[in-house]
């Protein structure tokens, strides 16, 4: 392992906006800021939004920039990843921010029922050989359903048109809301926060002349 990560993970240890938990000691258990996060850690009854597989945090923090009446987590299993989006908002005294290092399949366990308001899932590993571990497969958005509030907004931004095509045909088959959905996000009428924001891997992606697909739906 790199120096560069090493130091990055002894710094994540000062960070009191990122939680972790080792898959030994929650996977018996559940968090105990579950059905909790507004009142023990925000403290305020804002809405909560999650960024699944956030990486580097750029829509987490980026998005709470923009809404500092809205709280916001981060959550991925790489600490090397999360360290900057951790020190970023640490060093800028963000109130409305937190981290959460773990898979994703364990969510369930960190989060009450209706407790989470909006959920993004920004250019995560579309898994082209294995379906079952898309985050927007059936399997996940049943764990989401766990915690996500009745009519809760999902995101997926993604430059895979594999994932967009494979989401799209599934939410529908499923019977899904879908609010918007564009396989081409910069040539469409679309307004709002996935055209405000861009990531490090989506600016890339496009200077590659990648197109950027967005489906925005419901449970």
């Amino acid at each position: 392992m790199g120096k560069n990560k090493l130091a990055r993970f002894a710094e994540n240890l000062t960070f009191d906006n990122l939680f972790q938990m080792p898959y030994d000691e929650i996977k018996d258990k559940e968090f105990h800021l579950k059905g909790k996060w507004r009142q023990e850690y925000f403290k305020n009854n804002n809405p909560v939004v999650l960024e699944l597989g956030c990486g580097k945090g750029e829509y987490t923090v980026g998005l709470a920039k923009m809404y500092n009446d809205r709280n916001f987590i981060g959550i991925d299993i790489k600490g090397a990843r999360l360290w900057r989006g951790c020190k970023t908002a640490f060093e800028d005294k963000m109130q409305n921010v937190a981290f959460l290092r773990t898979h994703v399949q364990l969510t369930g366990k960190f989060f009450g029922k209706a407790e989470v308001d909006e959920i993004w899932i920004t250019f995560c590993d579309p898994q082209p050989k294995n379906e079952n571990k898309r985050l927007t497969c059936p399997r996940f958005l049943a764990i989401y359903s766990q915690f996500l509030k009745p009519g809760g907004i999902i995101h997926l931004k993604t430059d895979s048109k594999e994932l967009y095509d494979y989401t799209f045909e599934m939410l529908n088959n499923e019977n899904h809301g879908i609010l918007f959905a564009t396989d081409d996000l910069y040539n469409s009428s679309f307004t709002g926060d996935a055209k405000n924001i861009q990531t490090f891997y989506e600016k890339m992606f496009l200077n590659e002349g990648k197109k950027i697909t967005y489906i925005q739906f419901k449970l």
